[in-house]
């Protein structure tokens, strides 16, 4: 196979996440020239940017290098840029460089990003969990706030989590663990009072996707590692220092709640540049599919991932269905080239799991007994380290984790960035690591 033929297919992936590394590994034996590109010469796990988010994980244990990808697989390489439009009729790409890419085979798999749902305020004061730099940011701010806090005696910071689904309750429980486990220790200046920890979600339950009895299960756990949990209470708007919540009940209240920072964990949606890359685009603006994952009306332009929706239905925005679609997709194109046809995608659903702290979580696998506590938790584990990407991240994963939970009361050593810009700024205004609230460089 020579990999740098003209004469040879060329496939370009646009996306370096889960969807689009599978698809590229899954033409390694396909005669197809791979192209994947992305912003980023890294791929992110972000079923762990929680943990990166409140100090336990440092950056490079959720990430990738994307070039290591062609170890083994000859026919693939990779190009750093962001995708700025698409022409379809003449098959080609051009990136913000100005660069022109052309292909035979082309594939969508962006991923999604934060949806603010058009709440004012939301994006420019709310700080999301979707990318790596976004948890370092909020790591960050967060420690700089508590920093703060110290020169600020008798003043409250609220840490307010939306959204009650997996990322939030994870980040909820992370941050109690924080406060009850770390910060009398390395803030003994600190009142235990100082921090409270708020989920907040319009639906009555928290892990809406789960069981009953797996959402009771965690919001009562939740509540004993103190953190408030508020339900059937909808976000109206975000300010800097606080939100205003609106109760989802027929009086439809409005409470006006502080918090010195907003972390946003409610929902997902397609980067708005798709819109500008000449595609059909259905609810949420992602693209419509067929069965073998083609676009609708584009022969040989595929979407996969969170960004597709297949006969206008969206799978679960989960590492397993992005992976899935990407193989099959895979198999799709190498019977495109090679001849036959691997038929219609189907998605094996494999469950769900949500860990809530130390030796707790839960885990609905198909197949298998829905599990709670440590059985969950350990499950939790086994799988997210087996999942991440290369043998020093699952090393290294497992002994920051390990140094967190296995010595538990022993080990206070938070990994910190920088926090001097809101330690610094807390002399005087509302205590906030907002968005809105720029950093500040300090000689």
């Amino acid at each position: 196979m020579n990999v740098d033929s003209p004469s040879v297919p060329h496939v370009v992936i646009v996306g370096g996440g889960f969807a689009g590394i599978a698809a590229a590994r899954g033409l390694r034996k396909t005669n197809v020239r791979v192209t994947l590109i992305d912003r980023n010469p890294y791929s992110t796990f972000q079923p762990l940017l929680y943990q990166v988010a409140t100090s336990t994980l440092n950056p490079g244990d959720v990430t990738y290098f994307l070039r290591a990808l062609s170890r083994g697989q000859k026919n693939l390489r990779v190009k750093l840029g962001n995708v700025e439009s698409m022409d379809h009729k003449a098959q080609t790409l051009t990136l913000d460089d100005g660069h022109v890419v052309d292909y035979d085979y082309l594939i969508i798999a962006t991923g999604v990003s934060a949806n603010y749902f058009g709440i004012p305020g939301a994006q420019e004061h709310a700080l999301p969990l979707y990318t790596r730099q976004e948890a370092i940011d909020v790591r960050d701010r967060v420690n700089g706030l508590l920093d703060a806090a110290t020169k600020r005696r008798g003043e409250k910071i609220r840490f307010l989590i939306v959204g009650g689904g997996p990322t939030g309750v994870e980040t909820a429980g992370a941050l109690a663990e924080m406060k009850q486990k770390d910060l009398p220790v390395v803030y003994p200046e600190l009142a235990p009072d100082t921090v409270e920890i708020m989920l907040v979600d319009m639906a009555d339950k928290v892990l809406g996707p789960f069981s009953e009895g797996s959402s009771a299960y965690t919001e009562e756990e939740l509540r004993k590692r103190g953190v408030n949990v508020v339900l059937s209470k909808s976000v109206k708007e975000v300010k800097p220092d606080g939100v205003i919540l609106k109760s989802m009940g027929e009086d439809g209240t409005e409470d006006w709640v502080p918090a010195a920072a907003v972390l946003w964990a409610s929902g997902v949606t397609v980067p708005k540049a798709v819109a500008d890359w000449n595609v059909p685009q259905v609810r949420g603006g992602r693209i419509p599919v067929s069965d073998r994952l083609r676009v609708n009306d584009l022969g040989n332009v595929f979407a996969v991932g969170d960004v597709a929706a297949i006969n206008d239905d969206v799978l679960p925005q989960l590492a397993q269905p992005a992976k899935q679609t990407g193989s099959h997709v895979a198999k799709v194109i190498h019977g495109l080239v090679h001849g036959g046809d691997p038929g219609p995608f189907k998605y094996t659903d494999l469950g769900f799991m949500a860990t809530i702290g130390r030796a707790d979580a839960v885990a609905e696998v198909t197949k298998l007994p829905d599990m709670k506590g440590f059985p969950a938790w350990m499950m939790w584990n086994v799988v997210h380290i087996a999942t991440l990407m290369g043998g020093r991240n699952r090393l290294s994963s497992m002994v920051n984790l390990g140094m967190k939970y296995i010595l538990w009361g022993q080990n206070h050593n938070l990994i910190v960035g920088d926090i001097s810009d809101f330690s610094k700024n807390a002399i005087e205004g509302p205590m906030s690591a907002a968005k809105s609230m720029k950093r500040r460089h300090h000689k």
